[in-house]
């Protein structure tokens, strides 16, 4: 049985600067969400829709390579995740 493709990747940016990664299977609602509390710039998706295990496992590896990249420290607005 084939993995339904419905999720999709993204960051929020605001100039140059990630300050949120993460994963939705609806954009245009998760962009509004964000709006009420984050500031930034612009969001765009990452890739391909994947499956919501591809989508996770894709979240935590850049997550764990953007820490080791800023001190490791999550952008702005992730919370620190164990793992």
């Amino acid at each position: 049985m084939k993995k339904v493709q419905n999720c999709k990747k993204y960051e929020l940016r605001d100039g140059n600067k990630v300050v949120y990664r993460g994963i939705t299977n609806d954009l245009n609602r998760r962009k509004q969400e964000h709006q009420q509390d984050k500031k930034f710039t612009s969001m765009a998706q990452v890739g391909r829709a994947c499956s919501e295990e591809s989508a996770r496992k894709w979240e935590q590896k850049s997550l764990e390579t953007y820490r080791k990249n800023h001190s490791g420290k999550n952008p702005k607005y992730n919370q620190k995740k164990n793992g």
